[in-house]
């Protein structure tokens, strides 16, 4: 393989777009590519492990390939020309896509061509329409005044005018929200649960039977937690972007310095992707305080 480039030329995609915004782009990738990089993978990893019979890293490809699963080097291989090749994909069909695409083989058989298929999406268009007067509106006839009295009733909590908002919001704006993004916030969801489980050594399906719970219906709850969750982040983050609300540098500053108490905690929060996501929850916080000073 000459070089990455002259390699992922040589692929050809296909899209496929779904309703919700889920994305497919299948890869098609020569034989001959897939050789290639194998190739270069095999002899990669010969130089990362140590082989009875020879130095670390000395060992012959064919020697050390005795030594090294097949899936390994398929994934080294597939790791030197997928990146490029879906980067190519993005700009040919101009996606930005939600989340990292989750790749799938479909075809890998030696002497033949491979299909490669990269799952992901795009986030939806949000349609707020008249949402400020929704509130105000709604926020009156629910809650806030009793009916056919002049007096409002005793003033409600900062927290009871935010959750009214939350509830008006998802009654009021229907978003399509892709499965691939509720079922990566499921994961997670799951993932932290069972990593707190096992701290407190349970198994997951004793703690699930001791709360009246299986499988299916913790999943189906975590299901509508994350389209909800999800629906309002994309909500205020179109709120945000109507109402022009900028987050300072300094405001990120200061969750960070609070956040931290140590400078090796601070070292992990000052980087460019947490300090994106500092700045979109403040955002989002900020477009939640807008809405509340509208009642």
């Amino acid at each position: 393989m000459a070089n990455i480039q002259e390699a992922t030329n040589q692929i050809t995609s296909t899209l496929a777009k779904g309703q919700d915004g889920s994305i497919q782009i299948t890869f098609v990738a020569p034989w001959t590519v897939i050789q290639s990089s194998k190739t270069k993978a095999l002899e990669e990893i010969a130089k990362e492990i140590e082989i009875p019979g020879f130095r670390k890293g000395k060992a012959p490809s064919d020697k050390a390939k005795a030594h090294i699963a097949e899936s390994t080097i398929i994934e080294r291989a597939l790791g030197k020309i997928l990146p490029e090749a879906l980067s190519l994909a993005l700009k040919q069909y101009k996606l930005i896509p939600a989340i990292y695409p989750k790749f799938e083989l479909l075809s890998t058989k030696d002497g033949e061509d491979w299909q490669i298929r990269a799952l992901t999406c795009e986030l939806p268009d949000v349609n707020l329409g008249g949402y400020k007067s929704k509130i105000q509106g709604e926020a009156r006839v629910k809650n806030l005044w009793a009916p056919g009295k002049t007096d409002p009733k005793k003033e409600p909590s900062l927290e009871e005018k935010e959750q009214l908002i939350l509830r008006i919001l998802l009654e009021q704006v229907k978003i399509d929200i892709p499965k691939l993004l509720i079922d990566e916030e499921v994961n997670s969801r799951l993932a932290s649960l069972l990593e707190r489980t096992e701290k407190l050594g349970l198994s997951l399906e004793n703690y699930l039977t001791s709360i009246g719970k299986n499988p299916d219906s913790l999943r189906a709850e975590y299901e509508l937690q994350a389209r909800n969750t999800i629906t309002l982040e994309l909500i205020l983050n179109k709120v945000a972007a109507e109402e022009g609300i900028k987050v300072k540098d300094d405001q990120i500053e200061k969750v960070i310095s609070e956040s931290a108490q140590t400078p090796q905690a601070k070292a992990k929060l000052d980087t460019p992707e947490q300090r994106r996501i500092i700045a979109s929850f403040l955002s989002r916080r900020a477009a939640l305080d807008s809405l509340v000073n509208i009642l």
